[in-house]
């Protein structure tokens, strides 16, 4: 890489650590449109996997409930494994600049429907049946797009979920559908040495940015922390449109 590729990738680790360190999510979410900007699609995907992995072992550690939301979740959790595959399976067929369009346009739609914050709630019924379906359709935009958030995000939301709940829930699809991406990525020749020397690399500017965000959390509004993130994932979401259709 260039310096200022470089540059653009220690800030784009650094911004995604400290939005994960003061809102508990949102690391790849953060870093990966950035480093598209920088890199594009395909050379990005992989360099967001080691550092949102160990973040969010840590907060699936820390989150409490593990047995008891592995036990409600497992057939989302399930269904991520083959949507990576067909995911990844797109990604190596399309053109990558339609993968960035698809980004583009799920980060505007994630953040549309959380600035909204729709009063929907999901009855038992519906809920069960949807787990399945809900960690496809999240694995295949994450296979080919390397976003984690859509559907199960607002999914989640759906179910009222308390903070700790919600948290470990999330995590724990960020997780499994990062490992089998990086399994995924290495098979199709995406994520070698040197992607693995950058994701270990860029540990540092990540945790830099983790404790910057915990010491903040405190003193910022949580209601327009995550109003000011959501708009920013928006605008580079529009901004991965336009740049991949002009």
């Amino acid at each position: 890489m260039e310096a200022g590729q470089i540059i653009v990738v220690a800030l784009a680790y650094l911004a995604a650590g400290f939005v994960k360190g003061a809102s508990g999510l949102g690391f790849s979410t953060t870093c990966l449109p950035i480093l598209v900007l920088a890199l594009g699609l395909k050379d990005a995907l992989a360099l967001v996997i080691i550092p949102s992995v160990v973040a969010n072992i840590f907060l699936i550690l820390s989150s409490g409930h593990l047995k008891e939301t592995a036990r409600r979740f497992w057939p989302l959790y399930a269904a991520q494994i083959p949507g990576i595959v067909a995911g990844l399976a797109l990604l190596a067929w399309i053109d990558g600049a339609v993968a960035t369009v698809v980004l583009g346009l799920v980060l505007g739609a994630y953040a549309a429907v959380a600035l909204a914050q729709p009063e929907f709630r999901l009855a038992p019924g519906p809920e069960r049946l949807l787990r399945a379906p809900v960690g496809f359709a999240t694995a295949v935009i994450n296979g080919l797009t390397g976003s984690q958030v859509m559907p199960v995000v607002p999914y989640m939301l759906a179910l009222r979920l308390d903070p700790k709940r919600f948290v470990q829930a999330v995590n724990l699809s960020f997780t499994l559908s990062s490992l089998v991406m990086a399994v995924g990525l290495s098979r199709i020749g995406l994520f070698g040495e040197h992607e693995l020397a950058v994701s270990v690399a860029g540990l540092v500017p990540s945790y830099a940015g983790i404790w910057i965000g915990g010491r903040m959390r405190g003193r910022l509004s949580p209601d327009q922390f995550r109003r000011f993130v959501l708009t920013v994932l928006g605008v580079l979401g529009l901004v991965l449109v336009l740049r991949s259709l002009i």
